[in-house]
């Protein structure tokens, strides 16, 4: 048994985490993690009998809090009465009324206190009174300082801001996380410096709205994300550098010349389209045309070499007529999309979209999700033909059936065989022989490779 004087409780507790949702989500729990390790706790798998576990919730789509409520329920249904179930995130944000009629929740946090959580829950431990502690997110002003010092993944995602101040109109996210919180420089910095020093090579700068970050600094005669990025170029050890879903409005003549100058940041980008038609755009609002958006990726294309782009569509929403799908579907075919996630509409409650006239039904959107992922697949294939026979540097990353598999600078995925006698390691930068196409695991179409001699 460990004293634990920073609670004033005797060691040897233990806690799990689940995580719903984003790779923000997934960062915040890395975080929560490292508070309670810190603190002395056992981390242990989510499965195991454990004195505390912790659900970090989303609420991006009606889906996701029916997942969210499904895995709080069973969580607390097989607990043992002396542990602790503390829930929290967007979903515990947005209702924490519905989480707090579910027996067995002992803890409800929304998204501003997670760095308190590990104290709260231990405090419950000792006088077994259950919180409701959801602020409202609208007056939080400062961005929470959370820190990692490693991660699960082979490159480390990295959040340097909160909060959405977009106002697009299928999405809840926004009243969920609040207004822009951008996180100090220094803080970005000093976290990665650790990261590097843990032996990652790789890390994805992110944040609910990435491309918000600095808006709340005020008034600056360059951009503060052009300024981190470069800035995180300079971290020993630190050879790619990422960045998380972008909006495109961002990317302006004078943005990208200045990223362009980065060799560390990897000629990828995820771009938000949701829509190629205008109509739909409008209605979402969106804050870009489809001619806008594509002269972004030109933009991209003139000053990044090798530069690919990927992108999430929403299909089916609101008054989308086969017309207004075929605008999308015909978008696609000029923007050259690496990959795509496609999405059918989701109705949000509480979102100006979820009462629009002209809701599509289910089978149309089914079929407009295949036809435009059966296009999307002939693109990529005809992207990653140009690959074939050449060389490209890939960060290996997960073992698996005989094979390693990594991505390329431009988010490609190759898969490599463990054979001849070849020794891999995840978190190794090698380059690879691109010999054919193939699909992963998931199905989808990827390279295949092997080690340059």
């Amino acid at each position: 048994m460990i004293k634990n004087d920073k609670f004033g409780i005797i060691g040897g507790l233990s806690a799990a985490f689940y995580t719903l949702g984003c790779r923000v989500n997934q960062y915040e729990t890395q975080a929560m993690e490292e508070q309670f390790r810190n603190a002395g706790y056992e981390i242990k798998s989510f499965d195991d009998e454990c004195d505390v576990y912790v659900i970090n919730t989303c609420t991006v789509t009606a889906e996701s809090d029916r997942k969210s409520r499904q895995i709080i329920r069973r969580t607390a249904k097989v607990k043992k009465p002396s542990s602790v179930v503390a829930v929290c995130g967007c979903y515990s944000q947005g209702k924490p009324s519905d989480i707090a009629e579910i027996d067995g929740v002992d803890l409800i946090i929304g998204n501003h206190g997670k760095t308190d959580i590990c104290r709260l829950a231990t405090e419950y431990l000792k006088e077994k009174k259950e919180r409701l502690l959801v602020t409202d997110i609208m007056e939080a002003d400062t961005y929470e300082e959370a820190k990692i010092t490693s991660s699960d993944r082979t490159r480390a995602f990295v959040k340097i801001v909160d909060g959405c101040e977009n106002k697009c109109t299928y999405c809840i996210i926004p009243s969920v996380r609040g207004k822009i919180r951008s996180r100090k420089k220094e803080d970005v910095l000093d976290e990665v410096a650790r990261l590097a020093e843990s032996g990652y090579k790789e890390v994805v700068l992110t944040g609910i709205e990435t491309a918000a970050y600095g808006k709340d600094f005020g008034k600056s005669d360059s951009s503060p994300l052009a300024e981190l990025i470069s800035e995180v170029a300079t971290v020993d050890g630190i050879e790619r550098i990422r960045l998380g879903s972008m909006e495109p409005t961002v990317f302006t003549e004078e943005f990208v010349k200045e990223i362009a100058s980065v060799g560390k940041l990897m000629p990828h980008y995820h771009l938000s389209l949701q829509s190629g038609s205008d109509s739909i755009l409008r209605a979402m609002k969106r804050k870009y045309n489809s001619r806008q958006f594509l002269e972004v990726i030109d933009r991209l294309r003139r000053y990044i070499p090798d530069v690919q782009i990927t992108t999430d569509i929403i299909v089916g929403f609101p008054g989308e007529t086969d017309e207004l799908y075929l605008q999308t579907e015909e978008f696609i075919g000029k923007a050259r999309f690496a990959f795509i996630h496609i999405f059918p509409y989701s109705k949000r409650e509480g979102t100006p979209a979820s009462v629009m006239g002209g809701q599509c039904n289910k089978t149309e959107k089914k079929a407009r999700v295949s036809t435009l992922e059966k296009r999307m697949l002939e693109i990529r294939r005809e992207i990653l033909d140009g690959f074939i026979g050449k060389t490209a540097s890939v960060l290996l990353e997960t073992k698996e059936d005989g094979f390693i598999d990594g991505y390329t600078p431009n988010y490609i995925k190759v898969k490599i065989p463990m054979d001849n006698g070849n020794e891999f390691t995840s978190g190794e930068i090698i380059d690879v022989e691109i010999s054919d196409i193939c699909k992963d695991n998931d199905g989808i179409i990827c390279l295949m490779g092997r080690k340059a001699q």
